[in-house]
Protein backbone atom coordinates (compact mmCIF):
# COMPACT_ATOMS: atom_id res chain seq x y z
CA UNK A 1 0.00 0.00 0.00
CA UNK A 2 1.40 3.35 -0.88
CA UNK A 3 1.90 6.07 1.48
CA UNK A 4 -0.92 8.63 2.05
CA UNK A 5 -0.46 11.69 0.05
CA UNK A 6 0.91 14.79 1.98
CA UNK A 7 -1.36 17.88 3.17
CA UNK A 8 0.31 21.27 2.32
CA UNK A 9 2.72 22.92 5.19
CA UNK A 10 1.37 26.65 5.13
CA UNK A 11 -2.29 25.63 6.37
CA UNK A 12 -2.97 23.64 9.79
CA UNK A 13 -6.61 22.43 11.35
CA UNK A 14 -7.43 25.80 13.19
CA UNK A 15 -6.86 28.16 9.71
CA UNK A 16 -8.99 25.37 7.83
CA UNK A 17 -11.92 25.61 10.13
CA UNK A 18 -11.69 29.13 10.11
CA UNK A 19 -11.67 29.38 6.31
CA UNK A 20 -14.62 26.85 6.35
CA UNK A 21 -16.63 28.86 8.95
CA UNK A 22 -16.82 32.25 6.62
CA UNK A 23 -17.11 30.38 3.67
CA UNK A 24 -20.79 30.50 1.91
CA UNK A 25 -19.91 27.23 -0.15
CA UNK A 26 -21.69 24.18 1.59
CA UNK A 27 -19.65 21.60 0.01
CA UNK A 28 -16.30 23.80 0.73
CA UNK A 29 -16.96 23.88 3.65
CA UNK A 30 -17.07 19.93 4.48
CA UNK A 31 -14.40 18.99 2.89
CA UNK A 32 -12.35 21.85 4.48
CA UNK A 33 -13.66 20.45 7.64
CA UNK A 34 -12.87 17.02 6.65
CA UNK A 35 -9.24 17.56 5.81
CA UNK A 36 -8.93 19.59 8.99
CA UNK A 37 -9.58 16.31 10.54
CA UNK A 38 -6.13 15.19 9.16
CA UNK A 39 -4.24 18.15 10.09
CA UNK A 40 -5.30 16.99 13.43
CA UNK A 41 -3.79 14.22 13.12
CA UNK A 42 -6.90 11.56 12.14
CA UNK A 43 -7.06 9.38 10.02
CA UNK A 44 -8.12 9.04 6.50
CA UNK A 45 -11.03 6.95 7.42
CA UNK A 46 -11.90 9.66 9.56
CA UNK A 47 -11.83 12.11 7.41
CA UNK A 48 -14.22 10.30 4.68
CA UNK A 49 -16.36 9.98 7.65
CA UNK A 50 -17.03 13.61 8.63
CA UNK A 51 -17.17 14.12 4.75
CA UNK A 52 -19.51 11.71 4.11
CA UNK A 53 -17.32 10.22 1.46
CA UNK A 54 -14.57 7.48 0.17
CA UNK A 55 -11.40 7.22 0.86
CA UNK A 56 -10.96 7.65 -2.87
CA UNK A 57 -12.97 11.17 -2.64
CA UNK A 58 -10.68 12.38 0.57
CA UNK A 59 -7.59 11.45 -1.74
CA UNK A 60 -8.95 13.64 -4.62
CA UNK A 61 -9.75 16.05 -2.76
CA UNK A 62 -6.15 16.28 -0.80
CA UNK A 63 -4.97 16.66 -4.52
CA UNK A 64 -7.27 19.65 -5.38
CA UNK A 65 -6.69 21.08 -1.92
CA UNK A 66 -2.78 21.11 -2.51
CA UNK A 67 -3.08 22.24 -5.99
CA UNK A 68 -5.43 25.18 -5.42
CA UNK A 69 -5.63 25.80 -1.62
CA UNK A 70 -9.30 26.32 -0.10
CA UNK A 71 -9.70 27.86 -3.46
CA UNK A 72 -9.44 24.17 -5.14
CA UNK A 73 -12.11 22.73 -2.93
CA UNK A 74 -14.94 24.71 -4.46
CA UNK A 75 -17.23 22.94 -7.06
CA UNK A 76 -16.39 24.23 -10.69
CA UNK A 77 -19.31 24.54 -13.21
CA UNK A 78 -18.54 21.80 -15.86
CA UNK A 79 -17.42 22.98 -19.29
CA UNK A 80 -20.29 21.29 -21.29
CA UNK A 81 -19.84 20.50 -24.96
CA UNK A 82 -17.96 22.77 -27.49
CA UNK A 83 -20.28 24.55 -30.19
CA UNK A 84 -20.53 22.67 -33.21
CA UNK A 85 -19.75 26.04 -35.51
CA UNK A 86 -16.22 26.57 -36.12
CA UNK A 87 -14.68 30.66 -36.81
CA UNK A 88 -15.69 29.42 -40.69
CA UNK A 89 -19.34 28.65 -40.49
CA UNK A 90 -19.71 32.02 -38.24
CA UNK A 91 -18.14 34.06 -40.77
CA UNK A 92 -20.61 32.42 -43.16
CA UNK A 93 -23.83 32.95 -40.87
CA UNK A 94 -22.68 36.64 -40.29
CA UNK A 95 -22.35 37.22 -43.86
CA UNK A 96 -25.80 35.72 -44.39
CA UNK A 97 -27.29 37.43 -41.60
CA UNK A 98 -25.40 40.69 -42.91
CA UNK A 99 -26.89 40.39 -46.16
CA UNK A 100 -29.97 39.62 -45.55
CA UNK A 101 -32.38 36.94 -46.92
CA UNK A 102 -34.05 37.10 -50.48
CA UNK A 103 -37.46 35.76 -50.34
CA UNK A 104 -36.93 33.99 -54.00
CA UNK A 105 -34.10 32.19 -52.94
CA UNK A 106 -34.38 31.69 -49.51
CA UNK A 107 -38.50 31.81 -49.05
CA UNK A 108 -38.10 34.08 -46.22
CA UNK A 109 -38.22 37.84 -45.92
CA UNK A 110 -36.43 38.14 -42.93
CA UNK A 111 -34.38 35.60 -40.61
CA UNK A 112 -35.44 32.85 -38.21
CA UNK A 113 -33.20 31.08 -36.00
CA UNK A 114 -34.97 28.50 -37.43
CA UNK A 115 -33.85 29.73 -41.04
CA UNK A 116 -30.41 29.72 -40.15
CA UNK A 117 -30.57 26.39 -38.21
CA UNK A 118 -31.94 24.71 -42.07
CA UNK A 119 -29.33 26.83 -44.03
CA UNK A 120 -26.23 25.82 -41.75
CA UNK A 121 -27.62 21.94 -42.37
CA UNK A 122 -27.86 22.76 -46.06
CA UNK A 123 -25.04 24.41 -46.25
CA UNK A 124 -22.51 22.56 -44.24
CA UNK A 125 -24.21 19.59 -43.03
CA UNK A 126 -23.97 20.39 -39.38
CA UNK A 127 -26.87 19.63 -37.15
CA UNK A 128 -27.21 22.77 -34.49
CA UNK A 129 -30.28 23.06 -32.23
CA UNK A 130 -32.45 26.34 -31.69
CA UNK A 131 -30.88 27.14 -28.76
CA UNK A 132 -27.59 26.51 -29.57
CA UNK A 133 -27.91 28.62 -32.48
CA UNK A 134 -29.54 31.50 -30.61
CA UNK A 135 -26.39 31.32 -28.12
CA UNK A 136 -24.07 31.70 -30.72
CA UNK A 137 -25.63 34.54 -32.24
CA UNK A 138 -26.26 36.07 -29.56
CA UNK A 139 -22.08 35.93 -28.67
CA UNK A 140 -21.78 37.46 -32.30
CA UNK A 141 -23.49 40.25 -31.20
CA UNK A 142 -27.03 39.53 -32.77
CA UNK A 143 -29.38 40.07 -30.23
CA UNK A 144 -32.83 40.04 -32.34
CA UNK A 145 -33.42 37.92 -35.30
Amino acid sequence: MAAAIGLRGDYDARSLRAIAKRSKDGPQARRLLALASIYDGGARSEAAKIGGVTLQVVRDWVLRFNAGGPDGLVDRKAPGQPSRLDATHRAALAALIEEGPTPAIHGVVRWRIVDLCQWTFEEFRVVVSEQTMSRDLRKMGYRKL
